[in-house]
């Protein structure tokens, strides 16, 4: 990953534009990525370190309840993987151009995927989509 963020912060992360560097090997397996415009990043949180707690108060909010590590998506878990969608604006050979990616610069990325909605997304005709727990909203509400 090639980013101006060099450290993990509490930050909106939504607007970040970075670039992800694939071995130029790997160039023609991009071809018609291009066709998405949004892809799924899984990647090596290479900075963590440490064993995590297994409780935690999500974001260090000490008003929030302390809720198991999984529950979360705290940086700091056993196997520092991370997971994110972002917006896919541009494909220049071996360099894909994207938004909202939340990993600093020099992160590892580990694959690539298309976002697709029917996949990708909850679809319950049984329910109105997921559910989360009221903090989760809160937490959302004071990040939007």
């Amino acid at each position: 990953v090639r980013s101006e963020v060099k450290a993990a912060a509490r930050q909106s992360w939504k607007k970040v534009i970075a670039e992800i560097v694939i071995e130029p090997r790997w160039a023609e397996a991009l071809d018609n990525l291009d066709e998405f415009s949004h892809i799924t990043i899984l990647y090596w949180m290479h900075r963590s370190s440490g064993e995590p707690p297994v409780k935690i108060h999500p974001h260090g909010q000490k008003d929030l309840p302390i809720v198991g590590l999984f529950s979360t998506r705290s940086p700091n878990r056993p196997n520092p993987i991370g997971k994110t969608v972002v917006r896919l604006l541009e494909r220049r050979g071996n360099v894909l151009k994207v938004q909202g990616l939340d990993a600093i610069d020099g992160t590892p990325v580990i694959d690539i995927k298309p976002y697709i909605p029917g996949n990708d997304s909850v679809q319950d005709e049984s329910v109105d989509g997921a559910t989360v727990p009221e903090w989760v909203r809160r937490i959302h509400e004071k990040h939007s």
